[in-house]
C-alpha cells in the first residue's frame, strides 16, 4: 500500500532569520511523500527573496505570494484550497520539525479509527538562537496546570484550558474540510480550531517532542493580553461559537471556566472593553456569581492593574 501524501503548508511573516532552518527540516523527515507549500504573508525583511533561493534547489515546492499582509488565517486558507494530501501540517516559518514527527503520527494515524482527527505530540521551545527555553508538558506538570494529558474526546479539555501545543498537530484533511478551513475572522487560529475539530473528533497525544517552537518577541504569543490586541477578542467570539457547540451541563461547566479566565484575565491586563464582553456573556446565562460581580465593579474603575499582573504571571509560570 503506498503511504498517503502529507502537505506541509507553511506560511511566513518577516521569518527571513528562520525560514531556511523550518524549510530544512521539511525536507529533513524521514517520512515520504511529503507536498510542501510555502506562502508568504506580504515580508518585509526579504523573506520571499530567501525563500525562492531555497525553493530554487527545490522546484518541487509550491510558492504563493501575498502582495499585503492579510493575516495567518486568510493566508493559511489560500494555501489549504492547494493541498492534495491525506494529512495537513500547519508550519509557521520559525518553527522546526524533528526529522521523524510526520512518519512518528503518520504510524500512529494508522492504527486509529477514522473518529480521530488530530494527533497531537510534546514540544520543545527555543529562543531565537535555537537555545532550548523548556519543555511544553514537562512544564505544565511542574507548574500543576493539568495532571494528566488529555486525549480522546477532548472537548471540554480544550475549552477548560490550554494544554496543546499548536504547532505540534498532524491532521486529517478531513477536519479542515468540515471547518471550511480556519475562520478568517479571528486573529488567531489555534483555540476556534480546537474547540470547533473536537467537538466531532477525537484526539491523540503521542509522547515525544517532535517540534522546536521558536519564542521571540515578534511571537503572536507576545502580544497576548497586551491592550488593544485583537487575540483577546477572538477569544471571546470562540467562546459564543461554543454555546451553540455545548451539549451537557459538563459542556457549560467548562464553558463557564473558560469566560470567568478570560473575564479575569481582561480585567487585570486592563483589556476593559473584553472584561466587559466576558461577564455578559455570565451575566445572559445567569453564569455570574458574586466574585464575577465584583470583577465587573473592579473593571469599571480602570485601574492599572498590567504591572501586578505580569508579576504574578511570572512568578506562577515561568
Amino acid at each position: 500500500m503506498n503511504a498517503p501524501l502529507v502537505t506541509v503548508i507553511c506560511v511566513c511573516y518577516n521569518h527571513a532569520r528562520f525560514v531556511t532552518e523550518a524549510l530544512d527540516s521539511v525536507k529533513a523527515q524521514t517520512y515520504q511523500p511529503i507536498e510542501l507549500i510555502v506562502i508568504d504573508d506580504g515580508s518585509t525583511d526579504g523573506s520571499p527573496k530567501i525563500i525562492k533561493q531555497w525553493i530554487a534547489s527545490h522546484p518541487e515546492t509550491v510558492l504563493l505570494l501575498n502582495g499585503a499582509n492579510i493575516g495567518y488565517c486568510k493566508t493559511f486558507n489560500k494555501a489549504l484550497k492547494l493541498a492534495k494530501g491525506k494529512f495537513i501540517m500547519d508550519l509557521a516559518a520559525d518553527d522546526v520539525m524533528v526529522d521523524s514527527k510526520i512518519a512518528d503520527q503518520v504510524n500512529l494515524f494508522d492504527a486509529l479509527g477514522d473518529d480521530y482527527g488530530v494527533v497531537f505530540s510534546d514540544a520543545e521551545y527555543i529562543d531565537e538562537f535555537g537555545k532550548p527555553i523548556r519543555e511544553h508538558f514537562q512544564h505544565l506538570f511542574i507548574k500543576g496546570l493539568i495532571e494528566a494529558v488529555p486525549q480522546g474526546d477532548i472537548y471540554r479539555d480544550v475549552l477548560d484550558k490550554y494544554f496543546i501545543p499548536a504547532p505540534s498537530m498532524l491532521s486529517r484533511i478531513e477536519v479542515y474540510q468540515m471547518l471550511k478551513g480556519y475562520d478568517e475572522e479571528l486573529a488567531y487560529e489555534d483555540f476556534d480550531f480546537w474547540v470547533r475539530s473536537s467537538r466531532n473528533f477525537k484526539y491523540r497525544f503521542i509522547n515525544k517532542k517532535l517540534v522546536k517552537i521558536r519564542r521571540t518577541s515578534a511571537s503572536m504569543s507576545t502580544g497576548w493580553y497586551k491592550p488593544g490586541d485583537p487575540q483577546l477578542f477572538s477569544t471571546y467570539k470562540v467562546c459564543i461559537k461554543a454555546m451553540n457547540l455545548n451539549r451537557s451541563s459538563k459542556d457549560w461547566q467548562a464553558w463557564k471556566a473558560r469566560v470567568r479566565y478570560e473575564l479575569r484575565q481582561s480585567v487585570f491586563s486592563q483589556n476593559f472593553h473584553e472584561a466587559g464582553l466576558f461577564y455578559s456573556l455570565l451575566a445572559e446565562r445567569n453564569q455570574a456569581g458574586f466574585l464575577d460581580w465584583a470583577l465587573a465593579m473592579l473593571n469599571k474603575l480602570r485601574l492599572p492593574l498590567s504591572p501586578l499582573r505580569r508579576t504574578y504571571h511570572r512568578l506562577r509560570f515561568r
